[in-house]
C-alpha cells in the first residue's frame, strides 16, 4: 500500500473504513447490473448480457469478475478483467450512484492489485483513456505514467477521422436523452446501437 501516493492511499483506506469487501463472481450476472447502471448515467448504450456471458465461457479464468459489496452486502463496483501471462487488465467497469461517497472504484481497484499480486501477476495494465476526462485522471492519481498509443487510419470516403465518442458536442442530445429513458428501454436498445458504434 505505501506504494500508492497518499491522496489515493487515503481513498482506499476510507473504503476499508466503510466495511467494503470485494467478492470475486462465478457470474457476469452482479456485474452487468452495475455496468449498465454506469453507462446509462454516463448517456451510452450498454453492450448486452449475453456479451458479458460469453467472454466468460470463450476465456475462463482468464476472465475474472470482481464485485465491491457495502458493509450490508450490496453491490456498489464491479469489474470485469483479463488476465494474459503475468499481467492483469481491468477492461470493463460499473458502480452505482453511491460508489463515489463510499470510495468504492479505488477500494476496488486496489482490491484487483492486491488479488493480482496473489495470483502472481506483475504488470497492471490500466486501460486506454483521453486526456482531460475523469478515468485518465483517476488512473494518474495511483501514481501510473500515461503512455501515448499511436493509431493508424485509412480513410476511404472522408477527410477526417471520426470522432465517435462522448466527448462529441454532435452527441449532447443523444445523451441527454438516453439518461432519461427507463433502463429496461436502453437495455434492450443498447445492444443494437452499440454494434454500430465505432
Amino acid at each position: 500500500m505505501r506504494a500508492i501516493p497518499r491522496k489515493q492511499r487515503a481513498m482506499v483506506r476510507k473504503g476499508i473504513q466503510h466495511g467494503l469487501r470485494g467478492e470475486i463472481d462465478p457470474t457476469s450476472e452482479r456485474f452487468f447490473a452495475l455496468y449498465a447502471d454506469n453507462v446509462h448515467r454516463h448517456g451510452t448504450p450498454p453492450l448486452s448480457r449475453r456479451y458479458f456471458r460469453r467472454l466468460s465461457e470463450v476465456f475462463g479464468d482468464a476472465c475474472e469478475v470482481l464485485t465491491v459489496t457495502d458493509a450490508a452486502g450490496r453491490p456498489v463496483s464491479g469489474v470485469l478483467s483479463f488476465y494474459f501471462r503475468d499481467e492483469v487488465l481491468p477492461y470493463y467497469a460499473g458502480d452505482t450512484a453511491q460508489a463515489r461517497e463510499l470510495a468504492a472504484n479505488d477500494f476496488k481497484y486496489w482490491e484487483l492489485m492486491r488479488r493480482a499480486a496473489g495470483r502472481g501477476v506483475r504488470v497492471f495494465d490500466y486501460g486506454r483513456s483521453k486526456r482531460g476526462t475523469g478515468s485518465f485522471d483517476f488512473k494518474k492519481n495511483w501514481g501510473f505514467e500515461p503512455s501515448a498509443l499511436a493509431y493508424e487510419y485509412q480513410l476511404l470516403s472522408r477527410d477526417d477521422v471520426p470522432q465517435n465518442n462522448p466527448l462529441n458536442p454532435k452527441y449532447r442530445a443523444f445523451i441527454a436523452l438516453w439518461r432519461k429513458l427507463p433502463r429496461p428501454v436502453v437495455n434492450a436498445l443498447g445492444p443494437m446501437l452499440t454494434r454500430n458504434l465505432g
